[in-house]
This record gives structure tokens, C-alpha cells and sequence, in this order.
């Protein structure tokens, strides 16, 4: 609920809106009870035969009779009780101090004494309500005696002309409710959607900043089924806190305020049950919050499997393995399936309670009203209900009310269940933007002027959470302006290593610096500003070739970005083999490219930023000979001048850097020329080797 609570106090801040959504609601709540409220003068004036005005003037001179009855009625009990008391006041004097007080004639003495002692507290009490109802007769006298001037000038005086006016009132009350209803429902709307949005754009901010790892536990699956499904929740609690429950509860307080007027005692009588319903309902809301993120979790599941067989299809294909994607995923469904039949069952069971007790309720009073109205009695079990015998008509529209408080009772139901479910997307949702990262911007940024000098790693080590040492006291220093190729065995470190420089992460010990300034006292933006990176896995956008190029580097023209394709040797191929030159779009990873296509569109893009430190992460590892000669002849032209760091295993790419540094069990074992480092070093001979008698 804290989660979804901060949630909240985002939309607090639009403080006119929250004020308009209020007084809509209460407009609406106002209108609800009132028109639920003109089934009493349909009855009670219209259909007796009376106007407006003339059932004012009768009511006047009704409760003004009674009144007086009341009085008279009053008045006569008391003489009835003074008669009493003095006949118990003759009959305690000799009965406590005669002879015989404890004989026959004393225990039949007591009897009599007990038998008007219980007459003379049945006098008072009735003397009691007798008086109280003259007493409400009097004052309902009194108000309708303050709007008759009002009513004979404004009202109709005849049935028919009265009935005009009522309906003419509550079709114009139930246009005004219905725009107000609108309006309430739009600016809700506004609200949760806007909220929705805030929150989304958070997660995504936090998302893109999250440290590499979590890619790889949550996968974009997670991501995605949170950005989605579980905004979407969050959205729906969101409208539900702002519009139903604001709005159903304050509909549920009018029409029992109704009924309180009708007759508040009675009320309280069927309110007893009311704190039943409410533990109930809070019992059945935890679980529903709690299967309901299970729920989500599940579809996360279900999203990850999804995602696993679509991207790799053609394995899928290739290996017959069909019908084991359609059991895994017939399982992951079926999980679904059984989770969101236990939040089925919750609510059906909070629908159940609800409406059971409600009814249950409504049976109570029912029972109590009739009771009081068949019989004209103003009391149940000697508990007074009301000062004066309802009437048929106060019954009905004391029903009417409870009626009118019940459905919003049982929308609310359903509301509480939808509620859950916001609840628990938004805990899910701020797991992931409250969750810290590890690589933050310093409180004082330090920089380095362009371009640096030397970069250095001193005793660098680094594991990543809840797994070994990858990196251990590995250092390395490359001048500015040199190219340097990063060689090993897989696992020792090398694609680490790329992270660090990046900073995508930080190391567990030691520094990465520039001129001697560490990356940690430097703004990650100015850090990665002057990096350009090509990876293994090309990325492209489902964008045209020049937004791709661009990419990174929004504020190049057009001429610039053309020029990077020129020196990434990919110009030729967009103009003569793509169908709208650089405006060309590219369907989803890349479809229309060839995997070289990719990688010199990916290397263009990484020479638009003009970096000064290039990385190729296996850059040309899968590409034909032909694009990688292009590559080649591209990087030699480009490097000139800017620090190069190459992570390979081709030896066609070592002959173009200037020095090699050989990472094996997360220290450099070797550094040096080719030459040198392939007559020291048994793992680049052997790789030198093996390329060799593959040529020949």
C-alpha cells in the first residue's frame, strides 16, 4: 500500500483538477439520494390526490392535531401515573411497618406493591413518548410553517400540475448528474492516465540505467510485462481510488443519511452487521493482493517463453523441437490459467460476502420496519425507534434509500478486487525504480581534457554479484593514439573488461582511469561521450539506414552522417542495393541486412560520434571476408590518431594493431608487439598457428 500510496501523492500535486473531481463526485453522490428521495412525494402527495402547496398546508394542520393529541395524551398518563404513585405511596407505608408484613397478608401486600410499581414505570414511559412525539410534531409544525410562504407562492396546487413539476425535477437532476458523472469520469481519466505515464517514464529511465546483470535475470520480458500489464493495473487502481471509491462511497453516505432522517435508530439497528462485511472483505483483499501478483509474475513467465521462442525460431525450426515449445508453453499457460482462477475465486467470494451480508442486512430492517409500521409501534423489544409510528410511505423510502446505499455497496465489491491488483503492480513496479544501481554520477565531477592522454587499469578486480572473481589485479596502460588488441581464452575476463571501460559497471577493486582521473570521479555521459563501441551482436533499429547511423549522435546532419557511411565502406551498398537509399527503412533486428551490411552500418555509427577510444567487442567475428577487408580498411584509416582496443580472436585483425595484451584467468599473463608476445606467449602461438594452417 506505501508503494501505491506514492503514487498517489503524485496526483495530489494537480491540487484544481483533485478539487473538481471532488465536487463532481459529491454533486453526483447529492443528486443520487435526491432522486432516489422523490419516490416520497410521488406516494405520499401525488398518488393521495394532493398538490404541492395544498400537502404542505394539510401536513401543517396534521402535525399540529397531533401534536395537541400527544399533549392531551401526555397529560392524561401523568394524572394516570400521580393516581398510581399515590396509591403505592398508601401501600408502602403500612406494608414495610405493620405487624404482618411478613405473613400471607404481607407477601400479597408486596405483589400488589410490585404490580404498581411496574403500572406506574409503564405510565411514564408511555407519558415519556407521548411527550417526545408531541414535541417532534411540534418542531415538524415548525419547518413546515418556514417554507408554506414558499410553497403556496412557487408550488403547484393540484396532482396533476405537481406531478409535471417532479418529473420536470428529476429529469433535469438526472442531466445535471449525468454531466457531472461525465466530467468526473474524464478528469479521472486524466488523472490515472497521467499518473500511468509518470510512473512509466520512471521505470523506463531506472530501466536503461539498471546494471547489465539484471538484463540477464529479468530479461526484457520483465520489463516488458511491467511496462505493460502492470502499469495498466496500476492505471485501473488508480481510477478506482479517484473515481468509485471516492464516488460509490459518498452515494452509499447520502442515501444512509436519507435513511437516518427517516429514521436513524432503526438504521443503526441494520448497522450492526456493517463491521461483519467490512472484516470479511479486508480477510479476502489480502489474498486477492497477493494471488494477483502471482498473477503477474506468471504473465512474466509466460512473456520471457514468448520471447525465447519467437527470437529463436530458426533453432526452433531446425532442431524439430516444436512440440517441446508448445508443452513449455502449455505449461507456463496453465500455470496462468490456475492463478487467475484463484483470483476468480477471491472475488467471487468477496461478491459473495458482500451481498449475502448486505441482503442479510436489508432482512433485518425489513423484519424491524415492518414490525413497527404493522403494528404502529415506536419501539422493538422496549427500545425506542422513533418518536412518532412511521408511516408506509416513510418505509418505502427508508428501503428506497437502503436500496439506493446497496448498489454502490456492491460495486465497491468488484472495485476492491481491481484495487488489489493496483496494489500489488505498483509494489512490483517500484522493486524495480527504487531498486539502487551501481554506477552513479559523483556529487563533484571531475573531467579530462580531449583527447586524453593515456588510459590505465591498476590492479583492477571485479566479480559480478553472487559470482566468482572474473577479473583479478589485472593491469594495463595504453598511450593515446595506439591501437591495442585484448586476446584470451572465453571466461578471462575480456568482454568484462569492455564494461569497465564503458562503464557499465565498476571494478570491485583497483581503477580504470584517464590521465590519471578516475572513471568513478567522472559524469558516466562524459565518459561514454568519448567511447564509440561495436559489438559482436549488431544492433539496429526498426528505423531507416541514417536515423541507424545517427543513432547516438541526434544533432548530425545528414552530409555528416553520409560521410560516416562513406568511410565505413557502407555508402555503396545503400545507395545501390537498398530500395530508398538511406531512407530505407529496416524491419525488426535487421531483416533486410546481411550480417556485414549490419556491422559497417553499426561501424559508420560508431565514426559519426568521432570518439576518441574505439572498442570492437568481436566486431568482425561473423561477418564474411569480404566485409571484414572493408572493416579493415576502414579501421586503418580511422584509427589513426585515436586509441584503439580490439577484442578478437581473428589474427587477420592483430595486423592492425600497433600492440596486443593476452587476458588469460583475469590478469594480463602478456603484452607486447605480435611478434613478441606470439614467440612468449603459448595461447596466441597457438591461435596464430591454427590460422595459419587453416590458410594454407
Amino acid at each position: 500500500m506505501r508503494d501505491f500510496a506514492r503514487v498517489l501523492r503524485g496526483v495530489f500535486r494537480r491540487r484544481g483538477a483533485l478539487v473538481l473531481c471532488v465536487c463532481s463526485s459529491v454533486l453526483v453522490a447529492l443528486l443520487w439520494g435526491l432522486n432516489i428521495s422523490a419516490i416520497f412525494p410521488l406516494i405520499e402527495v401525488v398518488f393521495e390526490g394532493h398538490g404541492a402547496a395544498g400537502y404542505v398546508q394539510q401536513r401543517i394542520d396534521d402535525a399540529a392535531r397531533l401534536a395537541e393529541e400527544k399533549r392531551t395524551e401526555a397529560q392524561t398518563l401523568a394524572g394516570q401515573a400521580d393516581e398510581v404513585d399515590a396509591k403505592l405511596a398508601a401501600l408502602a407505608g403500612p406494608a414495610a411497618s405493620g405487624p404482618a408484613a411478613s405473613g400471607p397478608a404481607g407477601s400479597q401486600a408486596g405483589d400488589s406493591l410490585r404490580r404498581l410499581q411496574a403500572e406506574l414505570r409503564s405510565l411514564r414511559w408511555q407519558q415519556e413518548l407521548a411527550t417526545r412525539a408531541a414535541e417532534a410534531y411540534e418542531v415538524s409544525a415548525s419547518r413546515l410553517r418556514s417554507i408554506e410562504p414558499y410553497s403556496s407562492r412557487y408550488l403547484p396546487d393540484a396532482p396533476y400540475p405537481t406531478l409535471v413539476f417532479l418529473v420536470a425535477l428529476l429529469v433535469g437532476g438526472t442531466l445535471v448528474k449525468l454531466t457531472a458523472l461525465t466530467i468526473n469520469q474524464l478528469i479521472v481519466q486524466d488523472l490515472s492516465q497521467e499518473a500511468a505515464l509518470q510512473v512509466r517514464e520512471q521505470f523506463f529511465r531506472k530501466a536503461l540505467r539498471h546494471d547489465p546483470e539484471h538484463y540477464g535475470d529479468s530479461g526484457a520480458a520483465g520489463f516488458t510485462s511491467r511496462l505493460t500489464g502492470d502499469v495498466n493495473d496500476l492505471s485501473m487502481g488508480v481510477s478506482i481510488v479517484l473515481g468509485r471509491l471516492l464516488r460509490e462511497p459518498l452515494k452509499m453516505i447520502v442515501c444512509l443519511v436519507g435513511a437516518g432522517l427517516v429514521c436513524w435508530r432503526l438504521l443503526l439497528l441494520i448497522m450492526i452487521i456493517a463491521p461483519l462485511v467490512g472484516f470479511v472483505i479486508q480477510k479476502l483483499s489480502r489474498s486477492i493482493r497477493r494471488t494477483s501478483r502471482r498473477v503477474m509474475e506468471e504473465m512474466t513467465e509466460l512473456y520471457g517463453m514468448l520471447n525465447e521462442t519467437f527470437a529463436g525460431i530458426v533453432v526452433v525450426r531446425a532442431y524439430n523441437t516444436e512440440a517441446q515449445q508448445r508443452a513449455r508453453f502449455r505449461r507456463s499457460a496453465r500455470q496462468y490459467y490456475r492463478k487467475s482462477m484463484k483470483v476468480t475465486f477471491y472475488n467471487a467470494a468477496s461478491r459473495f460476502a458482500n451481498e449475502s451480508l448486505g441482503t442479510s442486512m436489508m432482512c433485518v430492517g425489513l423484519l424491524a420496519a415492518g414490525y413497527l409500521v404493522l403494528n404502529r409501534e415506536v419501539a422493538i423489544f422496549g427500545i425506542p425507534m422513533s418518536d412518532t409510528p412511521l408511516s408506509v410511505t416513510e418505509m418505502i423510502l427508508f428501503f428506497g434509500l437502503l436500496i439506493g446505499a446497496s448498489d454502490p455497496a456492491q460495486k465497491l465489491g468488484d472495485v476492491w478486487s481491481n484495487l488489489q491488483r493496483g496494489i500489488a503492480a505498483a509494489e512490483r513496479l517500484m522493486e524495480v525504480i527504487d531498486q539502487p544501481v551501481r554506477v552513479t554520477d559523483p556529487p563533484e565531477p571531475k573531467t579530462v581534457p580531449r583527447p586524453h592522454r593515456r588510459l590505465s587499469l591498476k590492479n583492477v578486480q571485479f566479480r559480478y554479484p553472487s559470482g566468482p572473481l572474473v577479473l583479478r589485479n589485472l593491469n594495463l596502460e595504453i598511450p593515446h593514439g595506439e591501437s591495442w588488441a585484448i586476446v584470451g581464452p572465453n571466461g578471462s575476463g575480456k568482454s568484462t573488461l569492455v564494461s569497465l571501460l564503458c562503464r557499465f559497471d565498476d571494478p570491485l577493486q583497483g581503477t580504470v582511469s584517464l590521465d590519471g582521473v578516475s572513471l568513478r570521479q567522472m559524469r558516466v555521459r562524459d565518459v561514454r561521450r568519448r567511447i564509440g563501441l561495436v559489438t559482436q551482436r549488431t544492433v539496429v533499429f526498426e528505423e531507416t539506414i541514417l536515423n541507424n547511423i545517427r543513432f547516438g549522435s541526434p544533432g548530425a546532419t545528414r552530409e555528416a552522417a553520409i560521410r560516416a557511411a562513406q568511410q565505413a565502406f557502407a555508402d555503396e551498398f545503400i545507395c545501390t542495393r537498398m530500395p530508398d537509399g538511406y531512407e530505407t527503412k529496416i524491419g525488426g533486428r535487421g531483416v533486410r541486412l546481411s550480417g556485414g551490411q549490419m556491422q559497417r552500418i553499426a561501424l559508420a555509427r560508431a565514426f559519426l560520434r568521432d570518439p576518441e577510444i574505439l572498442i570492437l567487442d568481436e566486431a568482425t567475428s561473423q561477418i564474411d571476408l569480404e566485409s571484414e577487408r572493408l572493416i579493415h580498411d576502414a579501421l586503418a584509416t580511422f584509427l589513426v590518431g585515436r586509441t584503439g582496443i580490439m577484442i578478437t580472436h581473428r589474427p587477420s585483425t592483430l595486423a592492425l594493431v600497433d600492440k596486443i595484451a593476452v587476458i588469460e584467468a583475469g590478469e594480463v599473463s602478456d603484452s607486447g608487439s605480435l611478434r613478441e608476445v606470439a614467440l612468449r606467449n603459448p595461447f596466441l602461438r597457438s591461435l596464430v598457428d591454427s590460422s595459419a594452417a587453416k590458410a594454407a
